[in-house]
């Protein structure tokens, strides 16, 4: 069985494979192929987050985030974390840590979210990509905490995030 493409847009693809199971059998299984993507919480001086309110035209919602985005073309993973934290945010850390992966959507997409601690912020040049609507915010970890409760932060990858980085001391 060879692989055949279903379907190409920008860096996604729909692939169908043969994939061999544990128990030895083989069976084709069509998935979503993704080149990754990064998270970065980045924490001001004060300990405060600072998050994006980003228009997400697949939900017509705004929704509260961390700063994140997908990987380009043989793009370096830490790389991709800091440009993507000066694209949505305007900032660059001067130290990093990272803090593991998150796998999305296991049952059909290949994504591996990358996160990232970010201090130390100053301020730098970004700009936005042309399909981006976004709001920088500074929010308290009581503040975060809250808007969970009240179903305002509803985005997955920044519930994990925050939950990992609460979990590890960071916030």
């Amino acid at each position: 069985m060879n692989i055949i493409k279903h379907y190409q847009w920008k860096c996604f693809s729909i692939e169908e494979q043969p994939h061999l199971l544990p128990d030895g059998r083989e069976i084709p299984f069509t998935s979503i192929k993704h080149p990754g993507a990064v998270i970065i919480i980045p924490i001001d001086s004060n300990g405060d987050l600072i998050l994006v309110h980003q228009y997400r035209p697949a939900v017509s919602q705004w929704l509260f985030e961390f700063p994140a985005g997908t990987l380009e073309a043989k793009e370096d993973i830490f790389g991709c974390a800091q440009r993507e934290l000066a694209e949505e945010t305007k900032l660059a850390a001067s130290q990093w840590q990272p803090l593991g992966q998150l796998l999305p959507v296991p049952s059909f997409c290949d994504e591996i979210q990358y996160l990232y601690v970010a201090q130390g912020l100053s301020a730098t040049d970004g700009e936005l990509d042309d399909d981006e609507i976004i709001n920088v915010v500074t929010l308290s970890v009581s503040e975060v905490e809250q808007k969970i409760a009240d179903n305002q932060i509803q985005d997955n990858k920044t519930l994990a995030a925050f939950l990992k980085a609460r979990i590890l001391g960071f916030i």
